[in-house]
């Protein structure tokens, strides 16, 4: 399996993703199903939607039905099973954490396509990844992660400079972009379970 093959489908769980993590914050704040639903399209498709602006391309859930698809059942599952996927208190930072993974190599890739600059695609893919949960966390009327002590963005930025390193060691590109999900993943989570946290202005 190639990048290529890989990269549409890391995209479609990212989607689906966000969208579980839009619908939780939805369910938290007691929205009726539309704003459920609502909220699980800005979240899964905030990020991407801007980066297709910016790069000039086609924003693709326009032309391809299956993130619609994917976004309704993904907000129709957390309402049917709310219940039980809240017994796990840590259910929306888990779907939050796989979407930013997903979505910062997604955009990297599609800022390296465009030939910009590699340090201004790895800004391409944290912004794919954050932007969503922008628009989610301040549509419920908080505070957006990315302001927060916790590590976020930061997260993102680092697999994104590992990405690239590992690119520039000739890595298969299918495995680099494993890696670098991998480390998004592992140090958003670690990030919470140790406390780590940036300094904050006084």
């Amino acid at each position: 399996m190639s990048v290529s093959d890989i990269i549409p489908v890391l995209d479609y769980v990212g989607t689906f993703a966000f969208a579980i993590s839009g619908a939780l914050a939805a369910a938290r704040k007691q929205f009726d199903l539309f704003g459920g639903i609502f909220l699980g399209f800005v979240t899964a498709i905030g990020g991407g939607t801007l980066r297709d602006i910016m790069l000039n391309q086609p924003v693709a859930w326009l032309h391809d039905m299956w993130y619609f698809y994917l976004i309704v059942g993904a907000v129709a599952f957390t309402f049917i099973a709310r219940k039980t996927i809240e017994k796990y208190s840590k259910t929306l930072f888990l779907f939050d954490t796989i979407g930013i993974s997903v979505f910062t190599i997604i955009g990297m890739q599609k800022g390296l396509i465009m030939n910009i600059s590699p340090m201004l695609a790895v800004m391409m893919g944290i912004l794919t990844a954050v932007f969503g949960g922008i628009v989610r966390d301040l549509m419920c009327v908080d505070i957006p992660l990315i302001f927060r002590k916790e590590i976020y963005a930061t997260a993102c930025l680092l697999g994104g400079l590992v990405y690239l390193l590992l690119l520039y060691c000739n890595c298969p590109d299918l495995l680099a972009v494993i890696i670098a999900a991998i480390v998004i993943f592992i140090t958003r989570t670690l990030s919470v379970m140790k406390n780590w946290s940036l300094p904050r202005f006084k």
